[in-house]
C-alpha cells in the first residue's frame, strides 16, 4: 500500500501519480524511498510494459519538499535518484510524463528523464535552483542541454525563467501540448500506439537510442553489442511479428 502516491495497472501499463498535492506534489525522502520502491518493481515485473507518471492536483510535481530540506539541513534521494527515477540508466522499459501543471526543479527533472512528455496548456516548466543557492543536480543540466541544445538549455539554466507548455514544445522538450481536460486521453493515445508495437522491439530501440547519444562516433554505435537487441533477436515475438504480417492478423505480442 503507497501513501505519498497513487498506482494503478492496467493492459500492462503503470499509472503512478504523484499524491502530495497540498505540497503541489513535492517530494521529500520517505516519498523518494517510496517511488524508488514502485519503479524497481515496474523495472523487475514483466508484465508492466509502460509507465505513466503525473501528479495528483494542480501540479504535476514542485520538486524538492524544501521544509523537509530546511528541518533536516540535508537532501536525501534513494540511489535511484529524484523520485526514484533520474538516476535510474538501465531502464529500457518507455515512461510518459503527463504534466498536469507546473513542473519545477525535480518535477522537471522527472518529467526529462521520461522519454515522451505529453502536457496540459496548464503545464509549466522550470529550473529555478540557481534563484535559491541550488542547482538542478538530479539531472536537469545534464538531460536538457542533450535534449534541446546547450545555447537553449542555458537560456533556461542560467536564468531559471519559467516556460509554458507550449514553448516547452518549440523547444523540443515537449511532445505534444492539449488542453487541460484531454491530457489523460492523448497520453492514451500515445500509450496504445506503443502496445501495438513489441515491448522487446521497444526496449531494444529506447536502449540502442539512449546508449548510442553517449557514443562517439556512428561507426562505433553501429557496431556496438546490445544485449537489448541480443533478447530482442532470440525472443518468440521476433518470430510473431512476421508470421502475423504474412498471415494478415494482428500480432500477439507475449513480451517474451
Amino acid at each position: 500500500m503507497t501513501k505519498f502516491c497513487k498506482v494503478s495497472i492496467r493492459n500492462h501499463v503503470l499509472t503512478v501519480t504523484l499524491n502530495r498535492p497540498k505540497r503541489l506534489n513535492a517530494l521529500h525522502p520517505p516519498a523518494h524511498q517510496e517511488l524508488s520502491d514502485v519503479f524497481d518493481e515496474f523495472a523487475n515485473n514483466e508484465e508492466l510494459w509502460i509507465a505513466v507518471i503525473t501528479g495528483e492536483g494542480r501540479a504535476f510535481c514542485a520538486g524538492n519538499d524544501l521544509r523537509e530540506q530546511v528541518e533536516f539541513d540535508a537532501i536525501v534521494f534513494p540511489e535511484q535518484g529524484f523520485a526514484g527515477l533520474t538516476s535510474r540508466f538501465d531502464l529500457t522499459k518507455p515512461v510518459i510524463a503527463a504534466v498536469n501543471g507546473p513542473a519545477m526543479g525535480g518535477g522537471f527533472e522527472i518529467a526529462l528523464f521520461c522519454d515522451l512528455i505529453v502536457a496540459s496548456d496548464k503545464a509549466i516548466f522550470a529550473l529555478p535552483e540557481p534563484r535559491l543557492g541550488l542547482a538542478a543536480l538530479a539531472g536537469g543540466l545534464q538531460r536538457l542541454p542533450r535534449q534541446i541544445g546547450m545555447k537553449r538549455a542555458l537560456g533556461m539554466i542560467l536564468t531559471g525563467r519559467t516556460v509554458t507548455a507550449q514553448e516547452g514544445s518549440e523547444l523540443g522538450f515537449v511532445n505534444e501540448v492539449v488542453p487541460h481536460a484531454e491530457l489523460m486521453s492523448a497520453v492514451d493515445e500515445w500509450v496504445n500506439q506503443i502496445l501495438d508495437c513489441a515491448p522487446l522491439s521497444i526496449r531494444a530501440s529506447k536502449d540502442v537510442v539512449l546508449r548510442s547519444m553517449s557514443t562517439e562516433s556512428l561507426e562505433e554505435a553501429m557496431s556496438t553489442r546490445y544485449e537489448s537487441v541480443e533478447q530482442l533477436i532470440k525472443s518468440e515475438d521476433f518470430k510473431e511479428g512476421p508470421r502475423a504480417f504474412a498471415a494478415k492478423r494482428t500480432p500477439k505480442w507475449q513480451g517474451r
